[in-house]
């Protein structure tokens, strides 16, 4: 994570005067896999100068597994607050200080089957100290991550 630390640091350094949002956001499909059940996790990291532009990383890990619908949504919102865990205080070295506003996106909303569980995942990002958004705002879960997964 260190690496990627310094690269958002020096995205931010090009204009220190904008402002900053970090945004993680993770989503997954499930796949067949030499015959059997397999599931693409993906994790996208957004650093988005808010009015001009953002940039984008995203990492894909692969689980053999078979997975239900609430241990897949518990799963993509681990991953993204394990990311938060180890990127914050890296980023927070780097930059010597908090320039930004940091989000975890989930992708869960009012309209679909993840609406049952849309306050057990907001409490478990809150309850980590961090910001939580759901759909129809989780655009770095259910846009970006998406896009890869």
């Amino acid at each position: 994570m260190g690496e990627l630390a310094r690269e958002l640091a020096r995205f931010m350094a090009e204009e220190a005067e904008s402002s900053y949002r970090l945004v993680i956001g993770s989503d997954s499909q499930t796949k067949r896999w030499n015959g059997a059940s397999a599931v693409d996790f993906v994790t996208a990291v957004v650093i988005h100068r808010v009015g001009k532009g953002a940039r984008y990383f995203w990492r894909k890990e692969r689980e053999e597994k078979r997975y239900f619908l609430r241990d897949k949504i518990y799963r993509e919102t681990m991953l993204s607050l394990e990311v938060a865990q180890v990127l914050v205080p890296e980023l927070r070295r780097v930059l010597n200080g908090e320039k930004y506003t940091l989000e975890i996106h989930i992708d869960v909303g009012q309209a679909g089957p993840t609406r049952e569980m849309i306050a057990e995942v907001v409490g478990m990002v809150t309850g980590n100290g961090f910001l939580a958004k759901t759909k129809p705002e989780s655009w770095g879960a259910s846009t970006v991550a998406d896009k890869y997964a």
